[in-house]
């Protein structure tokens, strides 16, 4: 079916060619990230990224990685960042970049990284699927004034523990 929209083939992502090895290890990487098992992604991509340091997407990953696994922000970024530099066309290396800066709360940089990748490609499933997750924002409580304003911010917090129960179970 020639017009099947298929995933981009990290063969082609590069002019320089790239080894079977490291593809197979970003490939391998890619699921273990997508599984949740984030140490034997960094190992995979850590080899891979050896093997193929000019790469942008294994760099992409990489730094997705470190992210959770070594916690280290500003290299996580750096690496994501560099890979959105040189495949600013690609909408994975954004959302890569986008999940660094969920792994560590900051919802308003990710969301705006998530936006680049929409723009880029609209029917991205995984992007749509990642700005779904982080949800709508509520009204502010007295939208006359800023959102990050302290009164608005302390009924946010009041309103929140109402509907979520105190500790976390639901409210009656």
């Amino acid at each position: 079916m020639a017009d099947q929209i298929q995933s981009p083939d990290i063969r082609n992502a590069d002019p320089r060619p790239l080894s079977f090895e490291a593809t197979r290890m970003h490939d391998l990487a890619a699921e273990n990230i997508a599984a949740g098992r984030y140490d034997d992604a960094f190992e995979l991509l850590s080899s891979a990224a050896q093997l193929a340091p000019e790469h942008a997407r294994i760099r992409s990953l990489l730094g997705l990685s470190i992210a959770y696994v070594e916690r280290d922000f500003a290299r996580a970024r750096r690496l994501c960042e560099s890979a959105a530099k040189q495949e600013f066309f690609n909408p994975d290396v954004y959302l890569n970049l986008a999940r660094v800066y969920l792994v560590f709360g900051r919802r308003s940089e990710a969301l705006r990284y998530l936006r680049r990748g929409q723009m880029i490609d609209p029917g991205n499933e995984s992007i749509q699927l990642e700005m779904s997750g982080l949800g709508r924002r509520r009204m502010p409580i007295i939208p006359f004034l800023p959102r990050r304003h302290p009164i608005n911010r302390l009924l946010g917090g009041a309103r929140s523990m109402i509907r979520e129960g105190l500790f976390g179970r639901p409210a009656v």
